[in-house]
């Protein structure tokens, strides 16, 4: 079937190597006083801050920065943003950095509209509605979330223990100036995590059973086929112009919302892994590699074997003459090989410290008390064996 849908991302994309000349343009349509945020040192030792800085300075705005963002952005960083943006009277946020820090300054774009407490937003007992937010520009330093291009973000709560989610238009960036060049210091393992990561959010869209546009399915098999083609070279040529573009590109469009296409079903992957990182702190790109072959072997069976063969002998060039569960499996495995072994990533809980102790109540708060409705509908016992499978 194929559904009604409304598409609409107006963000000015600024990609390639000289484009941060038009920095200070995109910042003065919203105002004169901006706020900098970032994560750890990294801009600074790679020239970037720099750059940035004079670009502003430039534009004649005045600055206020808010570094120290961490990878799975906690609360506390989103509510320092959101107070320093009241108490500086701040027109424009400028992220620079990976999916963290664009995430967090999302909300500190959005609590900066409001008396509540940003956390309000995205308690999922409360869900207090996003109806505006401060303008916000980014800088991608690391290709792999799509926050530069898409409605949502996801915050960690250490306190409650919680990572959760959320979609609004009001927290779409303005613009987003991706220089390839800017991801050239990504680590080897980084940029691993960071494939495993786009590669979910690709198939957490392409299995599905509710959506008949095909040319979608074949934009999405592209896209997996470029991060299969130029993960492994980006990692061992990390200054590789050509790779790191088409992984940058490959994230933007993985995730802003056009290979949807009206499509209706939930994620299933990424609330099982909020809920490890949220408790483990592990990277989100690590636990979804773990989790994926593992779902994808526990949703296989007769009613479902049928979007394996298509994305194995699309993706991986399968020989379509073989028996259709013969494929399927052979697509989960040509899958792990590439994770675990092309990408080199862990690929058991117990190798990155994760045990058996929370699965009950992990699995619990990814399926929301209830049913996860997926490419396969999930339990709270379906996910405790998906976790299972993964020790």
């Amino acid at each position: 079937m194929i559904y009604d849908f409304i598409y609409d991302i107006p963000v000015r994309v600024y990609f390639g190597r000289d484009q941060l000349k038009n920095l200070g343009t995109e910042l003065k349509k919203y105002g004169t006083r901006v706020l900098l945020t970032y994560g750890g040192g990294s801009i600074k030792r790679m020239g970037l801050y720099d750059r940035v800085v004079s670009e502003i300075e430039a534009a004649g705005m005045e600055l206020y920065e808010l570094s120290g963002i961490e990878p799975n952005p906690r609360i506390d960083s989103v509510r320092r943003g959101a107070q320093m943006c009241k108490d500086h009277h701040i027109d424009v946020l400028l992220a620079v950095g990976g999916g963290s820090t664009i995430d967090a300054t999302k909300f500190m774009a959005a609590g900066a509209c409001v008396d509540h407490d940003p956390w309000d937003f995205l308690d999922y007992s409360k869900q207090a509605p996003i109806e505006r937010a401060l303008p916000i520009v980014t800088i991608l330093t690391l290709a792999v979330t799509g926050s530069e291009m898409d409605t949502g973000g996801v915050i960690s709560n250490p306190e409650t223990k919680d990572k959760n989610g959320r979609l609004a238009p009001a927290l779409l960036p303005k613009a987003s100036f991706l220089d390839p060049t800017n991801t050239f210091t990504v680590s080897p393992y980084q940029t691993a995590c960071g494939a495993a990561d786009m590669m979910s959010h690709i198939i957490e869209v392409y299995f599905n059973t509710d959506q008949d546009l095909y040319m979608l399915d074949c934009f999405m098999e592209g896209l997996m086929k470029t991060i299969v083609r130029y993960a492994p070279i980006a990692m061992k040529e990390p200054d590789n112009y050509e790779a790191r573009a088409n992984l940058m590109w490959t994230s933007t469009w993985a995730i802003n919302g056009f290979v949807d296409g009206g499509k209706r079903q939930a994620w299933s992957c990424h609330p099982m892994e909020h809920e490890l990182s949220a408790i483990y702190d592990i990277t989100h790109g690590l636990g979804l590699a773990i989790l994926t072959p593992r779902w994808m072997e526990y949703c296989l069976d007769e009613t479902t074997v049928g979007k394996y063969v298509q994305f194995g002998v699309n993706v991986f060039g399968i020989d379509p003459s073989l028996e259709p569960m013969t494929i399927a499996r052979e697509a989960i495995k040509r899958l792990s090989e590439f994770l675990f072994n092309t990408l080199g990533l862990k690929s058991t809980f117990p190798e990155v410290g994760i045990d058996r102790e929370h699965f009950s109540v992990m699995a619990r708060k990814s399926v929301g008390g209830g049913t996860l409705p997926g490419f396969k509908p999930l339990t709270q016992q379906d996910v405790e064996r998906i976790y299972e499978m993964c020790m």
